[in-house]
């Protein structure tokens, strides 16, 4: 185990205890609860970010700091803030659907189960391409400018993305078969632990858009 793998742990480790302490967990919920903007703002960023200092490891073998990362964490953060809003957004639609006979929900678990199913399928399908493919080009645009040091222009960018390579991965692969089984798990906790087990999936998250990444790249 390298210094950097021990560092990384002890740091996923020191969060995970401020999450589990009584004390600073209440703390964390009724922040949450009260600025849910900017609770969600640094989750992203520091978890995120985390998870694509992940993905370098888990590819070059070595820790490192990625290409324009103060500039990617902040995008991480708004992102974040666009997630906790389309969680509510999502959640509350679905139970409005089932309320007008346009889902069938069911009652007791069979209730909550497909809830979160449906929640997280609509979610995903939909929402989901569309934010991976904001969050793709962001990305690229960033790696260009920090690479050639000037803004790139959007048709640029836009060539420079392997459009195919990430309809396959992304779109049809990770977005039904990780994320929607995901936030269905992540829909069925109470709604003041939702935001936690969000929080350690911009983890996966972030681990998982930068391996694809450079795995095309390489």
């Amino acid at each position: 185990m390298k210094l950097g793998d021990f560092v990384w742990i002890v740091v996923i480790c020191g969060i995970s205890a401020l999450l589990v302490i009584p004390s600073t967990h209440e703390v964390f919920i009724q922040m949450t609860a009260t600025h849910p903007y900017v609770m969600a703002f640094i989750k992203f960023v520091v978890l995120a970010t985390m998870g694509e200092l992940l993905a370098v490891r888990m590819v070059g073998g070595q820790w490192k700091k990625t290409t324009g990362m103060v500039y990617k964490a902040i995008i991480w953060g708004v992102i974040g803030m666009l997630i906790a809003l389309m969680f509510q957004v999502f959640s509350t639609g679905v139970a409005g659907a089932g309320n007008a006979g346009l889902l069938y929900l069911g009652d007791g678990f069979v209730k909550l189960f497909l809830g979160a199913f449906f929640t997280s399928a609509i979610m995903n399908l939909t929402f989901g391409p569309m934010f991976s493919m904001a969050h793709r080009i962001s990305d690229t645009c960033i790696d260009m400018w920090a690479r050639d040091g000037a803004a790139p222009s959007l048709s640029t960018v836009l060539t420079a993305i392997d459009w195919l390579a990430f309809i396959r991965f992304i779109v049809f692969k990770i977005q039904p078969f990780f994320w929607v089984p995901a936030h269905t798990i992540v829909f069925m906790l109470p709604p003041e632990y939702r935001v936690l087990a969000a929080a350690y999936l911009s983890i996966a998250l972030g681990a998982i858009l930068s391996y694809a990444r450079r795995k095309q790249t390489a």
